[in-house]
């Protein structure tokens, strides 16, 4: 579908001006403006166009079998794979000799990628047959986990961030 990909520089501070904070409460991104509905948090927006847009096949219909994965998939990317790649993240940041213990959540890290990549096999897609909102938010967090090298060993995963990469709307929203 059209739409106007507007970048927010972070570093600059640009998100916490009044106009973006009327978006997005905390300063941050992304934002989806779309005529009266203004949405933030990616799984809701993902969800959202997914349903907005039928026609795209980016989420399963009510009724169908592989609707309970793909919303279990979706939401396992948000709630139990994205806080443990942030964590590490968030640490990553820091000076060496000021960086904690993470012992921890890379073992939790360990866990919730075997999961998804038991999961993934040999499959192409989360859920059912086809590509879903819930592949572009798995994605993006293996994406994220990819760039930290927090892939390293899991080829199946890695090779998922890459088929991901190639798709022409991926192509095309990261290089606007």
């Amino acid at each position: 579908m059209p739409y106007e990909l507007v970048k927010v520089d972070l570093s600059e501070q640009t998100s916490r001006t009044p106009a973006h904070l009327a978006l997005h409460p905390f300063g941050e991104v992304p934002v989806l403006v779309d005529g009266e509905v203004t949405l933030f948090e990616s799984s809701a927006i993902c969800l959202y166009l997914a349903d907005r847009f039928p026609e795209r096949g980016l989420a399963p219909p009510l009724g169908s079998p592989d609707r309970g994965p793909y919303l279990q998939w979706l939401l396992f990317a948000e709630v139990e794979l994205d806080p443990v790649v942030l964590e590490l993240y968030r640490d990553a940041q820091r000076p060496e000799a000021q960086r904690p213990d993470r012992s921890k959540q890379h073992r939790r890290l360990g866990e919730v990628l075997d999961v998804l990549d038991g999961r993934l096999g040999d499959r192409e897609f989360a859920a059912g047959n086809s590509f879903t909102a819930a592949d572009v938010v798995l994605a993006s967090v293996l994406h994220w986990a990819n760039t930290l090298e927090l892939l390293d060993g899991r080829r199946r995963l890695f090779d998922s961030v890459m088929r991901h990469s190639r798709r022409p709307a991926t192509r095309r929203a990261v290089s606007s």
